[in-house]
């Protein structure tokens, strides 16, 4: 008998194209684990490339606007009235389940945008944004931002580049929580942590070369896959004794 898999029903919906950093590999949550301590990002870290540039945005009204920590942004099936691109700390979006069980589906950091999929297809959010630190962004209405692409060819197609990418990695993720163990999945969420944080993250040197150091914890990890933090643990132990990875300052480094 397949094992089922309990995931959100935005995996499986490819008009959602929301970013997958941190949702990466939830299939079967742990039941017996089910604290979540919150991750803290470092807004004071450089902001990379924004997807828009600021005065683009205040050409055609973007105005800023600030968030508290635990601040909802907006909610799940809420209508979807702006574009919005981060100045200033960090935002997750979450999905729910009908049981509790909180999946987080990604975490945007300074010059991210989230959110557009809605802005394109006129349905509800299929999420909740919820900032995680104090927070700083820009807003802009929804019809402002079409005028935008419209007018904008080369943001247009950044848009579509950036929405293909993520729909790539959704048939990854899929293919990973379907049929890999917990060292194929993990070893995956690492290097895509790696790749999508690239000149957003310090790299620390080791063993002569530059080595990207992971920004989450064991338990972060086990957040964001799934797994108990005691299977984590011991994967990533297993990996460092292979040559896959290194431990510097009981931090992970790849």
């Amino acid at each position: 008998m397949k094992k089922k898999l309990n995931m959100p029903s935005f995996l499986f919906d490819y008009s959602s194209a929301w970013n997958p950093l941190v949702m990466a590999f939830c299939a079967q949550p742990d039941k017996s684990h089910v604290r979540h301590k919150k991750i803290v990002l470092d807004s004071h870290k450089p902001m990379h490339s924004p997807m828009i540039s600021l005065d683009k945005l205040s050409e055609y009204g973007a105005r800023k606007f600030q968030l508290e920590k635990d601040e909802i942004l907006f909610n799940e099936d809420s209508e979807a009235l702006y574009y919005f691109q981060l100045l200033k700390g960090a935002v997750k979006m979450v999905t729910t389940s009908a049981d509790g069980q909180e999946f987080i589906q990604g975490v945007f950091k300074p010059g991210d945008s989230f959110g557009e999929p809605p802005l394109f297809c006129d349905f509800p959010y299929p999420s909740t944004a919820i900032a995680i630190e104090n927070a700083e962004l820009m807003r802009l209405p929804k019809q402002n931002f079409l005028n935008l692409l419209k007018e904008n060819f080369e943001i247009h197609l950044m848009f579509d580049r950036v929405l293909c990418n993520r729909l790539k990695y959704k048939s990854m993720v899929l293919a990973d929580i379907s049929f890999h163990d917990p060292e194929q999945r993990i070893g995956n969420l690492l290097k895509y942590i790696k790749d999508t944080s690239a000149g957003t993250v310090d790299s620390v040197e080791v063993s002569r070369k530059k080595s990207f150091v992971v920004p989450f914890t064991r338990q972060q990890l086990a957040d964001m896959s799934g797994l108990r933090v005691e299977t984590v643990i011991r994967t990533v132990k297993k990996m460092q004794k292979k040559g896959k990875l290194e431990i510097v300052d009981r931090k992970i480094s790849i």
